[in-house]
């Protein structure tokens, strides 16, 4: 058995591989792609026969270098920067950092302490790509608010009435209408008729002239004029502005179908979105970020510290202080505090359970984090026993704890 540790940059791989005693193999920096890993190959088929003999620690868990170590047989664990870190720290001082020093700190740890982390799980392509559909979903819906938020600070400077014209500067509405008045003069000059042309070129279909007559009042209000030349510089960058949310707005509406479409093919989406709040993206996301490896989490506690949900206590001495996990997968974290939230009003499990923890003194937030927790426990039950969400037998056990301690 030998140890590899692999300080994964985007040019090139610092390799350092080791025997059971922690002895020096060999190192190395391979390039990314093709030739580095037929270069890892040769280095650790110089010391094993067999890949299942080679244990491999990455700072990632994806990527096509991880792919092709992970199909080549290899054990693979993805580290957690933080933890390298820290293991790093335990047996130096000096606060020296190097990418082979990285490497070979990688190599020890799954060596030494592999069994305190998760080895990479191979996920089926179809779930890959609801992963990687429901993430460019999200980046785009990221990418559209910064947008908006730029243009909204832009037509403060110089353009108000357009403000309070559109509460929604992301609606059909406002886009066509910013994109023929992008300035207060064109704005003003807008008559009923064009303003509702640009409303139907939206796609709006009732209460059209009744919208264009307020969003023409809106736009003839007096306000505060900025020179002309910087009014025209401005109209420029909101037009700008304008085409790109327009665009984005497009794209998301694209990749919101291609997602639907790919989540629809996955053997556990029926089960996923039978729970309560989990609808076709949002359920997309979490299955996505969860993965469909059956042996990946071996009960609902390791599923609820992979989500981050479960909390985590310091307790040194009498002090002691139960806490919300700050190292997690984010983009599962956003997800599953959405998905309690829409429980709320989906599930009267989920509401009752809510409202115990806030009668107990929690705030709104810890509740859903709670809540979060125990969605992912029913979540991880449905998806063992591949059943379909019942609220009853989800919520059973603590309705008869109530009775229980009435009696």
């Amino acid at each position: 058995m030998i140890f590899v540790g692999v300080d994964w940059a985007e040019a090139h791989h610092d390799v350092h591989i080791q025997d059971g005693e922690g002895k020096r193999l060999g190192a190395g920096r391979l390039p990314e792609g093709v030739e580095g890993i037929a270069r890892f190959h040769d280095l650790v088929g110089r010391h094993v026969e067999e890949p299942g003999e080679v244990i491999v620690g990455i700072e990632t868990d994806r990527g096509l270098f991880v792919a092709a170590l992970v199909a080549a047989g290899y054990s693979v664990f993805a580290v957690n920067p933080l933890s390298t870190s820290r293991y790093r720290d335990r047996h130096s001082t000096s606060g020296a950092k190097s990418d082979p020093g990285d490497a070979k700190v990688l190599a020890d740890m799954v060596r030494t302490d592999r069994h305190n982390h998760r080895p990479v799980a191979s996920d089926s392509e179809t779930v890959q790509a609801v992963k990687i559909l429901a993430r460019a979903h999200q980046r785009m819906i990221w990418s559209k608010g910064r947008q908006t938020n730029a243009l909204r600070s832009t037509l403060r400077e110089f353009y108000p009435a357009a403000l309070v014209a559109f509460d929604d500067l992301t609606s059909t509405d406002a886009l066509e209408v910013l994109r023929v008045a992008p300035t207060p003069e064109l704005g003003r000059g807008l008559s009923a008729s064009k303003i509702a042309a640009a409303l139907r070129r939206g796609g709006r279909q009732r209460r059209i002239d009744e919208r264009a007559s307020e969003i023409q009042a809106a736009l003839r209000a007096p306000q505060l004029a900025a020179p002309a030349a910087v009014s025209t510089a401005m109209g420029v960058s909101v037009s700008a502005s304008v085409a790109v949310i327009a665009a984005m707005v497009a794209q998301i509406a694209e990749l919101a179908r291609e997602l639907e479409t790919g989540f629809d093919k996955h053997p556990d989406a029926e089960v996923v979105r039978s729970l309560p709040g989990l609808g076709t993206i949002l359920g997309a996301r979490v299955l996505g970020e969860f993965g469909d490896e059956p042996n990946r989490y071996g009960n609902a506690k390791s599923r609820k510290n992979y989500a981050g949900t479960s909390p985590i206590t310091r307790a040194s001495g009498t002090k002691r202080v139960v806490l919300a996990r700050y190292a997690r997968n984010q983009r599962l974290a956003d997800a599953i505090y959405l998905w309690a939230f829409a429980a709320l009003t989906a599930s009267p499990g989920a509401r009752a359970f809510y409202d115990t923890h806030r009668a107990a003194g929690d705030t709104h937030h810890a509740a859903l984090r709670a809540l979060g927790n125990r969605l992912v426990g029913i979540l991880h039950g449905c998806l063992d026993h591949h059943s379909i969400y019942n609220e009853n037998i989800a919520w059973a056990h603590r309705t008869e704890q109530k009775i229980t301690r009435a009696a």
